[in-house]
């Protein structure tokens, strides 16, 4: 099946279809999708694909991908606008988008994921900060905590496919720095990190196509922070971190539904880590002390990672997202 991308078949407008392909729809609960133009059945608009990249680093600007899909080491992709770590990055499955940094960096750069290439800026976000989380749901990329001189809890956002400033989403429960976050495409789930006195087991979430403060959602099997996530739509897992020990572990929930995490398997090795994912793998790439190793889970199953590959250089607190 073929959707129009260019000038897309909008409902009633006049050079629309009557049968076969895709039309963009707007249903009843205000998501914008993409259905059958002689059907009901719908397809959700994605915020993920089978390339996936890590940017940023400590000292580093590069921008490093792999196909998801296949295992082997990393290829250079480009480079950021300016080197920093402990950023965040999400995407709407076609632009890549990378916020914060050290430096209490407000940078926000983008990338057209298909194609190789330095990266562009994109706006601002309203608070400069690194140590942050992000997440998509194929039309908004969201920014969550982090930390200037003290720990933030604040979320903003951007239209990804609009370049601009960001601008205020609303809080999370609590101020808190180097949590992780993934998205189910209606969920958006922030979990983990650090608030002013200790590491957290904390899972809570906002609905992305709306503003609004985040909402309880359960707890981690262990308090951890610097963790990587990714999700398949249905799952999202959280993998690494630090928490009472260097993390090897992973976690998984059910992003519907709300609850507690429930054991998922271990890492090739303790490290802290940042995960994408293209719908059915999940990859962890990078690590602590400057590792390069890239992992993979199949997300739909639960079981211990496998050796995929390496990035182009060790390096840690990257940002990580996929698209196509």
């Amino acid at each position: 099946m073929t959707r129009k991308i260019n000038n897309s078949y909008a409902l009633g407008q006049s050079n629309a279809p009557t049968t076969g392909g895709d039309m963009l729809k707007t249903r009843t609960d205000g998501t914008l999708v993409w259905e059958e133009v002689d059907g009901t059945d719908y397809l959700p608009i994605i915020y993920y694909g089978d390339r996936g990249l890590w940017g940023g680093g400590v000292s580093s600007n590069v921008i490093d991908y792999v196909t998801i899909s296949s295992t082997g080491d990393a290829t250079d992709f480009g480079d950021l606008t300016a080197a920093r770590h402990s950023l965040a990055a999400c995407s709407n499955g076609r632009t890549g988008v990378w916020g914060g940094g050290n430096g209490n960096s407000d940078i926000i750069d983008y990338i057209t994921i298909s194609t190789t290439g330095n990266a562009t800026d994109f706006g601002n976000l309203t608070v400069g900060r690194l140590d942050l989380s992000s997440c998509s749901d194929g039309t908004k990329g969201l920014w969550g905590g982090g930390e200037t001189s003290s720990r933030q809890n604040v979320i903003d956002y951007i239209t990804i496919s609009t370049t601009g400033n960001a601008a205020d989403f609303g809080d999370l429960s609590a101020v808190r720095s180097h949590l992780a976050a993934c998205s189910d495409g209606t969920k958006g789930v922030f979990g983990g990190g650090h608030d002013e006195s200790s590491y957290v087991n904390i899972i809570e979430y906002v609905t992305v196509s709306s503003t609004g403060d985040a909402t309880d959602f359960g707890d981690f099997t262990v308090g951890r922070y610097n963790a990587g996530s990714c999700s398949d739509g249905t799952y999202g897992v959280w993998g690494g971190g630090t928490g009472a020990s260097s993390e090897v572990t992973m976690d998984y929930i059910t992003i519907a539904s709300t609850g507690n995490a429930t054991d998922f398997g271990d890492l090739t090795e303790a490290r802290w880590t940042d995960a994408s994912a293209n719908g059915t793998r999940g990859v962890f790439g990078g690590g602590s002390v400057a590792l390069d190793t890239i992992d993979y889970i199949t997300i739909a199953s639960t079981g211990d990672a496998t050796d995929f590959g390496n990035l182009t250089a060790g390096r840690r607190t990257t940002g990580a997202c996929s698209g196509d």
